[in-house]
């Protein structure tokens, strides 16, 4: 997608057929002007996708250094030690962060980089795994580029860049290399039936770990059908859903790999329903580590990854050198953290 250089209040002018001095007075709020009019201003600023500029605004006092996080929810933990990163790097550097939410709902996604453009945001940070598909890939070039064009940036944290030559920064963490690794403990411990419990189709975290738990199985000289993905999606419902019909249907595993901790919290869940035991008769393991996921019962082995460094980088490197952070991309590391959920596979049962 081409950039296109900012609008200006000249166009909008114009194309409502109004002066300049009108567009300023609707624009700023603070003059009566007649309903027509202010509606035909509107109109056009949308037709033009016209943003007032922020510096212009900063010299009488309405501008103010802001980062914005823009989430998918504040009640996922992971979700919530990102943004407290963000918070606490912006708060440090004497920025203001505002949080807005989508419930994962595209268009809110798009209203709220728009409302974001329009208070004056420097950076916006977009976080977490998405459905990476044609509509999501223009979608995230126009937010580059409408950003770019006004000064600001875009920040994709926790997911890959759909096009490498907008710009945007990207800092992310080896989601494909950490489920590998927890892979490989399990298989250490001596599992050869192994459930990823988890996936998200499309999701571009989750079909990362689903790639490193397959890379893992297949290094250990695992035939292609030893792998089996359970897509369930994240949260601790859908585990707890997924492992009590696993349970139900089959046993032939001794190991379960879930998506996230959450799901991993469901899963715990419902195999002390079935009157089983963690990990005397099933390991399990997560991914994320959760700030509760200790105090699981059994304390939970998983994959801690880096997600209020994640927040903290997003900021730090967009602003330690902003000409150059458009088309950056920063991958942090993880590693796993051992606890109580993993044991050798109950006799007989190594598969």
């Amino acid at each position: 997608m081409a950039a296109k250089g900012r609008v200006t209040i000249r166009e909008v002018a114009e194309r409502a057929g109004v002066s300049v001095a009108t567009v300023s007075r609707v624009l700023s709020g603070n003059y009566p002007v007649p309903p027509a009019t202010r509606t035909r201003v509107m109109r056009a600023a949308r037709a033009l996708d016209y943003v007032a500029n922020a510096h212009a605004r900063a010299l009488v006092g309405g501008g103010r250094k802001m980062v914005a996080v823009v989430l998918r929810q504040v009640t996922s933990p992971f979700y919530a030690q990102v943004a407290e990163g963000v918070e606490a790097e912006a708060a440090a550097r004497g920025w203001l962060c505002l949080v807005g939410t989508t419930g994962g709902n595209p268009q809110r996604e798009l209203e709220i980089v728009q409302l974001m453009r329009e208070e004056g945001a420097r950076l916006v940070i977009l976080v977490g795994g998405v459905v990476e598909d044609d509509a999501y890939r223009e979608r995230v070039a126009h937010y580059a580029q409408a950003l770019d064009s006004s000064g600001a940036r875009l920040v994709l944290c926790g997911r890959p860049a759909p096009d490498p030559d907008i710009p945007a920064l990207v800092v992310e963490f080896d989601n494909e290399a950490g489920a590998h690794a927890i892979t490989g403990h399990l298989l250490s411990a001596g599992h050869r039936g192994i459930v990823f419990l988890g996936g998200l189709p499309g999701n571009t975290a989750l079909d990362a770990r689903v790639a490193g738990y397959r890379a893992a199985l297949a290094q250990h000289g695992l035939p292609t059908e030893a792998a089996q993905v359970v897509d369930c999606g994240l949260g601790r419902t859908a585990g707890h859903r997924a492992m009590a019909e696993l349970l139900a249907d089959t046993r032939e595993f001794t190991a379960v790999f879930a998506g996230d901790d959450m799901v991993a919290a469901g899963a715990l869940r419902a195999i002390a329903e079935a009157g089983l035991r963690v990990p005397d008769d099933i390991s399990v393991v997560g991914y994320n580590d959760i700030p509760l996921a200790e105090d699981f019962n059994p304390p939970l082995t998983t994959v801690r990854t880096p997600a209020e460094e994640l927040g903290r980088a997003a900021v730090r490197i967009a602003l330690h050198d902003p000409e150059h952070a458009a088309g950056a991309h920063h991958v942090l590391g993880t590693h796993i953290v051992v606890r109580d959920s993993v044991a050798a596979p109950p006799s007989g049962r190594a598969r």
